[in-house]
């Protein structure tokens, strides 16, 4: 009442109100889900996950991000423990780099790197994805306590990781690329990229299917950023609600992306996290139902305030 009796006074003076959204309505046009609770074992790995967190973990000298950060073990096993307490739902893994240009590490170095973390991780009661596109690592990664293979070939780069997941009976995350990390710039190629990396994850998720790994350990992921160019990240972005009805659940990696660098003007990766939350928000109310992110805590901290919002809305 208060605040009508002084719009009618600025109205009388002269200043009309500027048109808002409708009542009801988040800023990106969809109301966040549930709060995340820890993936089930007995109901697959996505059960009941909804604006869930993973936290990245690179055991890499050179990701584009924070390479050199955790490459030392202890390092490692600190910041995944650090991210286990914060809210993560899982913990990523990954002892290759896959930024633009990157090229393949030997499986062997790249066991050396993520196994005694994963080991440690897990004894800690921590669940592990492991970021991989090596079926022996895969495997190794697995016997060490790791729950969750995320491929960003989509079980492509190695003959034998289809077999290896059905048999293990893991989660997996299938994510869409074109090429490989050293050569995905060149195939950035699209008529219509929703419609385009739609179709990919279909054909990818319907051949995990024929393999024997059940749709309810399938999670998919867009690949923002990989074989993508700005415009086609954010079509992508904006288009998620096209790709949940492929029926699993989706897992979005925004955070401290390129894109985020061009439209902020922000060069370092490490200074986009304002907008790595507020396009980690978007995906959420988008369809996202896990976010992979470097930034734990600030992400968790910012899905609660969308959560107690959007339950009074």
């Amino acid at each position: 009442a208060e605040l009508a009796d002084r719009l009618a006074i600025a109205e009388a003076a002269g200043n009309r109100p500027r048109p808002g959204p409708a009542a009801g309505v988040s800023p990106a046009g969809a109301a966040i889900t549930a709060p995340p609770n820890c993936p089930s074992r007995r109901a697959g790995p996505w059960a009941g996950l909804d604006a869930a967190v993973m936290g990245i973990l690179n055991v890499t000298p050179d990701s584009f991000s924070d390479g050199g950060c955790h490459f030392a073990p202890d390092r490692a096993i600190e910041a995944g423990l650090a991210m286990a307490a914060a809210g993560a739902a899982m913990v990523d893994v990954g002892g290759e780099s896959t930024r633009p240009g990157a090229g393949p590490v030997a499986p062997d170095e790249e066991q050396a790197r993520v196994l005694p973390v994963i080991r440690a991780l897990a004894r800690r009661g921590v669940v592990v994805s492991v970021d991989t596109r090596n079926a022996t690592t895969m495997q190794a990664a697995l016997s060490a306590g790791a729950q969750i293979i995320n491929d960003i070939s989509a079980l492509t780069h190695d003959p034998a990781a289809l077999a290896l997941v059905a048999r293990a009976e893991c989660g997996v995350v299938l994510m869409h690329m074109r090429g490989t990390p050293a050569t995905m710039g060149q195939l950035a190629n699209y008529d219509d990229v929703v419609g385009e990396v739609r179709a990919e994850l279909a054909d990818r998720l319907a051949i995990a299917e024929a393999a024997g790994i059940d749709r309810s350990r399938i999670a998919l992921d867009p690949g923002i950023g990989f074989a993508k160019s700005r415009p086609q990240n954010l079509g992508l972005l904006r288009g998620l609600p096209r790709l949940s009805d492929l029926g699993c659940k989706l897992v979005v990696g925004v955070s401290r992306k390129r894109f985020i660098g061009s439209i902020s003007g922000v060069d370092a990766p490490a200074g986009r996290l304002a907008g790595s939350l507020a396009a980690g928000l978007f995906a959420i109310s988008r369809g996202a139902a896990v976010l992979r992110v470097h930034d734990v805590a600030e992400t968790v901290q910012a899905l609660r305030v969308w959560r107690e919002l959007t339950a009074l809305g």
